[in-house]
């Protein structure tokens, strides 16, 4: 009897993650999805600025075509989380990650999902959103079920759980209920999957949640048929059937449609097998639901397996050894290799057999599910028959009987409990029901006792309402005569706002121009006069040919000068205006750092002068990495210009208390005052030349400061005459904040 494969269903929080197969069902439109993508029509043809509202509308459309088009589901995330951050909408942001999130891990992207579900949590945690943590939770949890880290997903879920208590979110409660369900039935502990199965088909029966009961039907049903109580199983299945047709859920009926299989091709009906598990198998391809996948190629390669199209069968089943590898699905993997050793056994391939049983027992032993380990016993056992080593395929035999005994003694301490929850669950739904009629008696004997107080009631209200009804034509006039006054004066009010903020920005615009047009006046007339009375003596004849070599390095030198003076104002013209935005994102600064040091390692060892990076690895920051890349360029080249032989530039780094990185560029040359010290930060200054004449722009310590405070930090220096200078700047710490993590 082949492996029965354990399959979460994958359904999103609050049932927004039940995928539907696109190609096939295109003709079933969902309005309310049209009507968001209208909506959102509407604003970006109209240019509207960007706003919370059409945020939110991108990400409801991104959770409404999870059931559609994960793909589209995944765009519109990604859309809502960049308007999102281009305004700093926190709850946008945390929103949209939790859509991508979704399908990073549908399709098998968990390194990616872990990465947006963390960020998700943390803003959900300064907002204080318990709903959007649940949330978070619930699919983290899905997914170390689906990667078998089983303790991994209890602890998610546990955290979930106690959010969902808390908040009394009784649709979210059958929801965690379920999926810890999961885990439990993943592990084997099919009593404790029970207890966690009925607890949310409770709730869901009561509040009339079709979409939960439905799945938690199909959950009980995976249990019945685990413990080979085939009927009772079709049953579950049927009863899941008749509430997914209601919803459209196709993705939904595909999962049952398959565990029905999986029960034919138990019960050795391959044909009929084949019919269901094809059907599932359209639809995990055109969603790209790679755990539906591996669990449908390694079921229809058992069922070719059993009809003798032994090549046909191990097509199949390869195909799901390499997708369950890739994907590291670690009972996928255990499933399909067991599968495949069955598969030669059957064609007498026994070295191959014995190959694919032993790597499918070392997975069952990892996994540590009592059924998979003795499956993969047989097999083994089998095999050694086969190539004749009858002692060793006796042990093995030997192993499989002892766990099937196990197994047996489990599965009737398992059956009771299902058949006293059934009759306990009958018993509390009858009782519901009797509950829910007495209350509706109730009810209508209450509403024919108020219906004459009512009759009463509506002639006193039908006297009031004529007698006010003049008085209101009067009240409502003058309320329009009101409103027309008060449009009016919002209009002038708004009118005047506009022509203020005008003016503000003429006047900015103004000293913008002043302080160009200073800037030019004095530091570019200077260079260029210099540079064409050098280019004049070049032209007169009475000057030798080494006379004209000797002024060419002069000449160099102040075109390098000039070159570097224009680059920096148009960089610092770019910084001042209001287009520019600093592109804030995560990065290294030991790589950084290094980058400049090594950069100007050169530049230094020809002044005789060491430059030494003492960052630390493994600390980032979250700033502009190419402001603070030309900031870090400017204090090496400052503290290069004004050192000399022997001297030493050291770059140190140090994490704060206030969340910030210091950086500090600590040189042992010339120095300065503390009264030139104080002018450097607070305007253009006086360019002085360093220990081999080397000349400056004089901007670039105030463009420093104009990049850091874009930043949202800070700069300063020290200063000592002949002992050195020391310049330090504060940027953002990037950090990430860890769960405290809670052992089921």
């Amino acid at each position: 009897m082949p492996l029965k494969h354990i399959r979460q269903l994958k359904f999103g929080v609050a049932l927004i993650c039940a995928f539907t197969n696109a190609s096939l069902f295109a003709g079933v439109r969902n309005p309310h999805v049209d009507s968001i993508k209208n909506l959102i029509g509407i604003s970006l043809d109209g240019q509207a600025t960007t706003d919370t509202v059409t945020i939110n509308r991108m990400n409801k459309l991104a959770a409404d075509y999870f059931q559609s088009n994960p793909d589209s589901a995944y765009y519109y995330g990604q859309k809502g989380i960049e308007l999102a951050r281009k305004i700093k909408y926190d709850e946008g942001i945390a929103n949209g990650l939790l859509q991508t999130g979704h399908v990073n891990y549908f399709k098998g992207r968990s390194e990616k999902a872990q990465q947006d579900f963390d960020e998700a949590i943390t803003i959900f945690k300064r907002l204080k959103n318990d709903k959007g943590l649940s949330m978070c939770y619930v699919s983290l949890g899905r997914m170390y079920t689906l990667l078998a880290d089983y303790r991994q997903s209890l602890v998610y879920l546990n955290l979930a759980l106690q959010i969902n208590l808390r908040s009394k979110d009784e649709k979210a409660l059958a929801d965690n209920y379920k999926n810890i369900g999961v885990v439990y039935y993943s592990q084997g502990e099919l009593s404790k999957a029970l207890d966690f199965y009925y607890k949310g088909l409770f709730i869901a029966v009561k509040n009339r949640y079709s979409g939960p009961s439905a799945e938690l039907y199909n959950d009980i049903g995976l249990v019945l048929q685990n413990m080979e109580v085939y009927p009772k199983a079709l049953e579950h299945y049927q009863k899941a059937l008749n509430l997914f047709q209601g919803t459209k859920n196709y993705q939904a009926i595909a999962t049952v449609n398959e565990n029905i299989g999986e029960v034919l091709l138990a019960q050795k009906e391959y044909g009929k097998a084949i019919g269901y598990l094809s059907s599932s198998l359209k639809v995990a391809k055109s969603q790209g639901d790679i755990d539906g996948l591996c669990s449908l190629y390694t079921d229809l390669g058992l069922c070719y397996a059993y009809q003798g199209k032994g090549q046909l069968a191990v097509n199949y089943l390869d195909t799901a050894i390499l997708l369950s590898k890739k994907y590291k699905y670690v009972y996928n993997q255990a499933y399909a290799l067991i599968g495949l050793s069955t598969a030669y056994n059957l064609q007498k391939e026994y070295s191959k057999a014995y190959e694919h049983a032993l790597a499918g027992q070392a997975l069952a032993i990892r996994l540590g599910n009592l059924s998979v380990r003795a499956n993969a016993s047989l097999q083994l056992s089998k095999t050694l028959a086969g190539l004749g080593k009858f002692k060793d395929a006796y042990v093995y035999l030997n192993q499989y009987m002892d766990m099937k005994s196990k197994l047996k003694d489990n599965e009737s301490i398992q059956k009771l409990t299902s058949y006293n929850y059934d009759l306990d669950f009958a018993t509390k739904e009858h009782q519901l029901q009797e509950q829910q009629r007495e209350e509706t008696l109730l009810y209508r004997q209450k509403i024919a006792s108020q219906r004459s107080i009512n009759i009463i009631f509506g002639i006193i209200i039908l006297a009031m309402v004529i007698i006010l009804a003049n008085y209101y034509m009067q009240r409502r006039r003058q309320q329009q005569i009101n409103a027309k006054l008060e449009e009016k004066n919002y209009e002038v009010l708004k009118q005047k706002a506009s022509l203020d903020e005008q003016t503000n920005e003429l006047n900015e615009l103004n000293k913008l121009k002043d302080r160009l047009i200073s800037i030019l006046a004095h530091d570019l007339r200077a260079p260029l006069s210099t540079l064409r009375g050098m280019f004049d003596l070049l032209q007169d004849d009475t000057i030798t040919h080494e006379e004209m070599l000797d002024m060419i390095p002069s000449v160099l030198k102040k075109l390098e000068y000039t070159s570097d003076f224009l680059d920096t104002l148009l960089f610092w013209i770019n910084s001042q205006m209001e287009s520019f935005v600093s592109s804030v994102t995560t990065f290294s600064l030991k790589d950084v750092v290094r980058y400049e040091v090594e950069n100007y390692h050169d530049a230094a060892k020809q002044k005789g002068v060491k430059l030494i990076d003492h960052v630390p690895k493994g600390l980032s920051a979250s700033a502009d990495p190419n402001s603070i890349r030309i900031v870090l360029r400017n204090l090496i080249t400052n503290a290069i210009k004004f050192t000399g032989k022997g001297d030493s530039i050291e770059v140190f780094s140090d994490v704060q208390d206030d969340d910030t990185v210091l950086v500090r560029i600590k040189d042992t040359g010339m120095g300065m005052p503390a009264e030139q010290a104080d002018k450097l930060f607070k305007s253009k200054v006086d360019s002085k030349t360093g220990t081999n004449n080397e000349l400056g722009t004089g901007m670039g310590l105030l463009f420093c400061k104009d990049l850091v405070e874009k930043c949202n930090g800070k700069i300063w220096v020290t200063s000592e005459p002949g002992i050195g200078t020391e310049f330090s700047f504060t940027i953002p710490l990037y950090s990430v904040s860890v769960e405290n993590r809670v052992v089921a």
